[in-house]
């Protein structure tokens, strides 16, 4: 189980655990992201400050401290 941002480009996974305090958890939740969703980090800023991610069909970006409240199992990428 790692973070997001502990992820490269390309990793996917599903997530497993959210470890955010409102209103940043209930964001999450709006857009899709929950546990047991499957998960796929598609880029991020070269400061690593915004993570472009795929969940269901649906790419969401996800400010650094969001990205790495997500907690996923990883498959199909280096661990």
């Amino acid at each position: 189980m790692k973070s997001i941002t502990e992820c490269s480009i390309g990793c996917e996974g599903i997530i497993v655990r959210i470890k955010a305090k409102e209103p940043v958890k209930g964001r999450l939740f709006s857009l899709g992201l929950s546990k047991g969703s499957e998960l796929k980090v598609l880029d991020h800023t070269l400061a690593k400050q915004t993570w472009e991610v795929e969940s269901d069909g649906t790419k969401i970006a996800l400010r650094e401290e969001e990205a790495a409240s997500i907690f996923i199992e990883p498959k199909g990428c280096e661990a």
